[in-house]
C-alpha cells in the first residue's frame, strides 16, 4: 500500500471512532436534564461540523494527484488536530 492509501484508510477509522464517540453522547445528552440539554446538543454540533470539514478534506486526499495530496495532508492534520480539542472540551464540559 501506499503512504496515500494508509493515511486515508488511517483517518477513516478515526472518522468511525468519532461517529460513535458522537452517538454516545447523543444517548447521554438524551438522559440528562432539559436545562444541560443545549449544552450537549451545541458540543455534538461543533462536533459534527468538525468531522465533516475533515470528511471533505479526507475526499480531497482521496481525489487529488500525487502532488496535491501531500499539501492538503497539512491541513488535514490541522482540522484532525481541531476535533480532537472539541472532542475532548466537549467530553470535559459535559461529564
Amino acid at each position: 500500500m501506499d503512504k496515500r492509501t494508509i493515511y486515508v484508510e488511517r483517518l477513516s477509522a478515526h472518522m468511525l471512532e468519532w461517529d460513535s464517540q458522537i452517538d454516545l453522547i447523543k444517548d447521554k445528552a438524551v438522559s440528562t436534564l432539559p436545562e444541560t440539554q443545549s449544552e450537549y446538543f451545541n458540543a455534538i454540533e461543533a462536533l459534527q461540523l468538525k468531522r465533516e470539514e475533515v470528511a471533505l478534506k479526507l475526499h480531497g486526499i482521496s481525489c487529488a494527484s500525487d502532488d496535491e495530496w501531500q499539501d492538503l495532508k497539512t491541513g488535514t492534520e490541522h482540522a484532525l488536530g481541531e476535533v480532537r480539542t472539541f472532542f475532548y472540551d466537549a467530553v470535559t464540559k459535559i461529564k
